[in-house]
Order: C-alpha cells, then structure tokens, then sequence
C-alpha cells in the first residue's frame, strides 16, 4: 500500500473542502488516515488460495453455523462503512474447516473496497469452491453509512443479502431449518 500517495490525496481533499492542511488538528489527518487505509484494507493483501483451508483428517456431514459474525467494510461507491452481522452455514461433504476460517475468510473480503451483495457471494463461492459442501448459505445483514448518514438519510436503516447454493437452494426443508437456527429457535 502506498501510504505517501494516501497522504497527498488526503491533503488535495482536505484543502478541496475548503480546509487548512496545515492547521494544528488536521496537520496529522493525511498520516492518520494513510496509516487507517492500511489497516481496513488489509483483506486485499490476503491471495484466495489462502483463505479457507480444510482440517487433515476430520470429517462431518451435517448442518455447520457460525451465526452472529460482526463485521464491518466500507462501500466502494462513497467509502463510507457499512456495518453489521452475517451468518455463515454450509453441510461438509466430508471435509470441514475450522470455524474461525469462516469468520477469517468473511473478514478478508470485507477488508477490501467492496458492495455488500459481492461480498455475500464471494464468501458462498469460495466455501463451495474450496471445500465442495453439499451446500452453502450466507446471510449479510448490514447498515450502510452511505445511507444513513448522506443521500436518502434513512439512518437504522438495514441491507439483508443473501447468497444460497447446492441443497440450500434444492431443498426446502434444509433452508428453512439454517433459517429457524439463526432465528434463535432450535
């Protein structure tokens, strides 16, 4: 990443707005800011082929959630945040991951400029792709700043995404169990 660049384009910013660069509370700002990117953006150093990795040896072949995830990305329209929770499910064909890598692979991709919708099917595909469940199902249920905060102004405002493959779409019964799960009744 290239922290400089960051800067100077935060100073172009500051001074288009009709700010003082120099003043003593923003002085730091383009450093601070450069120094934020690195960090919120830190999914787009992380390659694919790195994400989700199956545990040698283990085997399961029912329903896995991992609900609740809180989460936060920014917009690539307006780069402003959107923050919320998501929830993760898929049914192993055998071969498992450990459930901190579906929380793991859900924060690399939101730690990148993204779209809410892309980031609900790039975590679907990958755990499909990756670890060939009979299924897979993610939910994204999020805030957008960009809303709440400029535009229609609509703040508590919520996005649900959904991204559903293999027997989560073939088989009702199976979607609607994941659902009763997340909803809290067992």
């Amino acid at each position: 990443m290239d922290k400089k660049k960051i800067e100077k384009g935060v100073k172009l910013i500051l001074e288009g707005i009709g700010e003082d660069s120099e003043r003593s509370g923003l002085k730091d700002t383009p450093r601070r800011i450069a120094e934020m990117y690195e960090e919120i953006f830190a999914g787009l150093k992380t390659p694919v082929e790195e994400i989700l990795k199956p545990i040698a040896g283990e085997s399961h072949d029912e329903l896995v959630l991992l609900k609740d995830i809180p989460f936060y990305s920014v917009c690539e329209h307006h780069f402003l945040p959107f923050i919320g929770k998501a929830h993760v499910a898929y049914i192993p064909s055998g071969e498992i991951v450990g459930l901190s890598e579906l929380a793991k692979a859900l924060e690399i991709f939101a730690k990148r400029p993204q779209v809410q919708e892309r980031l609900t099917t790039q975590l679907a595909d990958l755990i499909m792709e990756k670890i060939k469940p009979k299924g897979a199902m993610v939910i994204i249920d999020a805030e957008h700043l960009c809303m709440s905060m400029r535009g229609i102004k609509k703040p508590g405002s919520r996005t649900v995404t959904s991204a559903v493959r293999g027997i989560f779409r073939t088989k009702r019964s199976t979607r609607e169990e994941l659902l009763e799960l997340i909803k809290g009744r067992q």
